[in-house]
């Protein structure tokens, strides 16, 4: 058995999870030994400590790195402890296969364990932290299990690849066994960054095979740009003097819509008020908004706040998610303001698939002697069926959260349902009718909750119907035989028979569930489209992860590169560390193909950073511009100079120099 000396300790050791007893024991004869730093035998101290667990001596039972084999301490530790994923330790000992056991510098003489700590919380404790800790991939590709019970892995000696470490929170050392597996022999990882090619599932699953290989797809690019665009968009004051410069706690406000003239009298068929609306960013956390501003409404009860204190409440991947309501003078005229979450680039269903006046030529009434165009048809007027049925899923899915909070969207209209990227939908302005038309005189305001539920229904079938006609026409009294006519030809009987479900008066109480066996194993298809979208984007992700961190290493280079003077000295750059770094630099955009010309070659440069940000051992040559020195150097020299000359700057920065 390997012997350790351990360091000296300036007072006894502490019991772990009780305070500290002036008693005598072995294992405080052994603390005694240990301020002489006579050599301790690691199989007697284990045998001395389980010789003590057995005995009535609490302080014994309580020992680390012993300690642990009680109920309490095993039955705690084993959900925490398991999830360690590498030591944050290192230890030289590790490497042989016959020796394990405390780390240098570790000190038995410190406080509480973590599972009985007073002093500490659970976000500071160190093992969440650890967790969050890149994990060991050789963790994932060994055959044994590496979430062993620490109650069995302290009652015996150290075994092979297990240390106990220890940690430092708050001034309160914590000791604990890493139980991390040894990689399988033969397993060699990568000692740098290194880009992997695209996953097969999503390789194949792309439509475009001359896909940029280092970034995003253009098309998720173009459209995360027109998002930043437009969330970064603001007016002229001066230009646009009837918007105000603050309302409330908002500010910078950027019209969505066109404004409506200043003297305009007749009021929007939805609301029955004038409505404007703005994006605007909230001094108290700064992020943006959207405020829909119902114009000359002065609220004077108070009692509807319940309702939108209910809103409030509602989380939904298809749902605008109402914030605040509150009331203002800003815009000269009373007026009450809704603040909704602002998604960028959206647009409503009614300008994306109900824009164009030709489409409404099928039920145009004909004159005398006019035949029918002809029949529309899928992909030839028509929406494709798929695209309806997602958008069924998405609004039924939000219809079911909100009845089941016991409110009604009442909103369910073409105007009032946002459409971001393809195929996503948002409901829009709920809670403005709950608002707006609130009866003071009504002592439950959910009394006609039930009512306005079976009114989202009918509102619902109307939104399918428009969408399978292509038009708003279709769902007019007078057309609605010639627009049934046109599903049953064009599209399938669940389609039909949903619309038809939904539009028919019933003599119970429908509700949203009862059209689920009508969407049926379709909810699975935009469940696996939904996933599939997810794998693309992430790959999309993976991308782009690491350019953070190279620019930022760009941007160090580039603070030291051809710095004209540092510290009164005109030639800090051209000397020492920085001359080194200025032939890397070279080394890294300069080279030239043996014609002379510029060679560039992008995998070069990302292949350079990332060793050089890793300090690999790889050597590289490094020319003098006059090419008469050349200079191996490894870049593990290179990171060194790196790191010393950018501190440096840092400390010259911040006055320390």
């Amino acid at each position: 058995p390997r012997k350790y000396r351990l360091g000296m300790l300036d007072e006894r050791i502490v019991p772990v999870g009780s305070k500290a007893r002036k008693t005598k024991n072995p294992i405080g004869c052994l603390a005694d030994r240990c301020k002489t730093g006579v050599p301790i035998n690691m199989v007697w101290w284990n045998r001395v400590t389980e010789n003590n667990l057995q005995t009535p001596n609490p302080s014994a039972s309580e020992f680390i790195p012993k300690g642990g084999s009680t109920s309490r301490l095993s039955n705690v530790s084993q959900s925490s402890m398991s999830a360690f994923s590498q030591a944050l330790f290192s230890h030289p000992s590790m490497g042989s296969p016959a020796t394990a056991g405390l780390a240098p510098g570790m000190s038995l003489s410190a406080g509480s364990s973590p599972l009985h700590s007073p002093k500490i919380t659970p976000h500071t404790s160190p093992a969440p932290r650890r967790r969050s800790h890149t994990p060991n991939p050789a963790n994932y590709m060994v055959p044994t299990s590496a979430s062993a019970s620490v109650a069995n892995a302290v009652s015996q000696p150290p075994s092979t690849g297990q240390v106990i470490q220890k940690e430092t929170v708050g001034g309160t050392t914590y000791f604990y066994t890493d139980t991390t597996p040894a990689p399988l022999t033969g397993m060699v990882f990568p000692n740098y960054h290194i880009y992997h090619p695209a996953a097969p599932h999503v390789a194949y699953m792309q439509p475009k095979a001359n896909a940029p290989s280092f970034f995003m797809a253009d098309e998720l690019r173009q459209e995360l740009i027109n998002r930043h665009l437009i969330t970064m968009a603001q007016i002229d004051q001066a230009d646009i003097p009837a918007v105000p410069a603050e309302v409330d706690s908002y500010h910078s406000l950027f019209p969505l819509e066109p404004l409506p003239p200043p003297n305009r009298i007749q009021k929007t068929s939805n609301f029955g008020y004038i409505t404007s609306c703005y994006k605007a960013v909230n001094s108290k956390d700064d992020l943006p908004y959207c405020l829909r501003r119902i114009h000359g409404f002065r609220l004077v009860n108070t009692k509807c706040m319940v309702l939108v204190d209910m809103w409030k409440k509602i989380q939904h991947s298809n749902i605008v998610t109402l914030r605040e309501v509150f009331t203002t003078k800003a815009f000269g005229e009373h007026s009450l303001v809704f603040a909704y979450d602002f998604h960028a680039g959206g647009e409503t269903m009614m300008s994306r698939h109900f824009n164009d006046p030709s489409a409404d030529a099928y039920f145009t009434k004909r004159k005398w002697g006019q035949h029918d165009g002809p029949l529309p048809r899928q992909h030839a007027g028509l929406l494709p069926e798929s695209l309806i049925w997602a958008y069924i899923v998405q609004l039924s899915s939000a219809l079911r959260t909100i009845h089941t909070a016991g409110l009604a969207c009442r909103v369910m209209d073409p105007t009032k349902i946002l459409v971001t990227g393809k195929t996503r939908l948002r409901v829009n302005c709920v809670g403005i009718f709950d608002v707006l038309t609130f009866d003071n005189s009504q002592n439950n305001p959910l009394a006609l909750m039930a009512q306005f539920q079976q009114a989202d229904l009918i509102s619902l079938g109307k939104v399918v119907l428009a969408l399978a006609c292509n038009s708003l026409s279709g769902i007019q009294r007078e057309n609605l035989q010639k627009a049934m006519e046109l599903v049953t030809i064009n599209y399938s009987s669940d389609l039909k028979n949903l619309i038809l479900y939904l539009l028919t008066d019933q003599n119970r109480l429908r509700s949203v569930n009862d059209i689920m066996p009508m969407i049926g194993a379709r909810f699975y298809t935009q469940l696996d489209a939904a996933q599939m979208r997810n794998d693309v984007i992430e790959e999309d992700l993976a991308k782009e992860v690491q350019n953070g961190r190279l620019f930022r290493l760009l941007a160090k280079l580039g603070t030291i590169n051809e710095r004209p003077e540092f510290q009164k000295d005109p030639t800090w750059s051209e000397t020492g560390d920085r001359y080194l770094l200025k032939l890397f630099r070279d080394h890294l955009f300069h080279q030239v193909t043996e014609a002379g010309t510029p060679w560039i070659d992008l995998s070069h440069i990302i292949s350079c950073l990332n060793k050089l940000d890793a300090g690999v051992p790889e050597k590289i040559s490094l020319i003098s511009r006059d090419e008469k020195s050349v200079l191996v150097v490894t870049y593990s020299d290179l990171k060194r100079c790196f790191e010393n000359t950018f501190q440096e700057l840092i400390a010259a920065a911040n006055g320390q120099l």
